[in-house]
């Protein structure tokens, strides 16, 4: 089985992902299921002391109370998976504890219909009892992948975001060194940068596109891959274009004076 998943890029850049394994998504859903009991206790806690009230008020028939309470809790259960998934960048809080994520097989982030699709089926998954089908769905596919992820083309891959410092440079390590530092706005390095006209002219909007999407995504990507994205799309338009990477500015810098001519060219056109 392969535990790695290689994902080619418009860029023509292949960035390498590491799938999660049962142990780590086992991990995830164990927390998981610990925090929806305990909100699912909460929420018992409640339908005992206002059921009783409700019924007595509008005559709720004991039968159709109880069918309101079963699908209440379904919708609980199916919303607490499917809500975080979508909007909190395909994590529940056991899989952010867990550092794993749901993605798309393209490497995009999941949206809310992906997300509704595998876990509307996480209850087939979940036959006979604690994911045994779903477990040796994993075991017999390549990418190990459960039916719900089969049927809503998702991945759960390890998350390789690097956390940040607790201080970058530009921030004072001391919690009085703003009363006594006035604060200087320092221009961006590519603002300083100038390019030829005629060479930045010859690039076109799908160059700019490129390094736009690259702009979106670099502080996500490991700096190997980070590093080896801006190289190639670097040289990729020094080869188009004929510009040079002037002395003294990382590839990153050249890149965004590149993208910062091609905006004014757009404009003026």
């Amino acid at each position: 089985m392969s535990d790695q998943l290689n994902i080619d890029t418009p860029e023509l850049v292949t960035i390498e992902m590491p799938l999660a394994g049962v142990g780590s998504r086992f991990i995830a859903l164990l927390i998981d299921m610990l925090l929806w009991f305990a909100a699912l206790l909460v929420l018992t806690f409640f339908a005992v002391i206002f059921l009783p009230a409700i019924h007595a008020a509008s005559k709720i028939s004991e039968k159709w109370a109880t069918a309101i309470v079963i699908f209440l809790v379904f919708l609980f259960n199916w919303g607490y998976f499917t809500l975080f998934e979508a909007f909190w960048n395909g994590q529940t809080p056991g899989k952010r504890i867990a550092k794993i994520r749901v993605i798309q097989r393209t490497g995009r982030p999941i949206g809310i219909f992906e997300s509704m699709a595998r876990n509307f089926i996480r209850y087939i998954d979940q036959i006979p009892f604690v994911y045994v089908v779903g477990v040796i769905t994993m075991f017999v596919t390549k990418q190990h992948q459960r039916l719900g992820d089969l049927a809503a083309g998702t991945l759960v891959v390890r998350d390789s975001t690097p956390e940040s410092p607790l201080w970058n440079d530009a921030g004072s390590r001391t919690f009085t060194a703003a009363a006594f530092t006035s604060r200087i706005a320092v221009s961006e390095p590519h603002s300083l940068v100038s390019l030829p006209a005629a060479a930045v002219a010859k690039l076109s909007p799908s160059d700019l596109e490129i390094m736009e999407n690259f702009f979106v995504r670099r502080l996500d990507m490991p700096l190997d891959v980070r590093y080896s994205f801006a190289d190639r799309i670097a040289t990729a338009l020094k080869t188009k274009s004929g510009l040079e990477i002037p002395a003294d500015i990382s590839i990153e810098t050249f890149l965004e004076a590149v993208a910062r001519d091609l905006r004014d060219l757009a404009r003026l056109r």
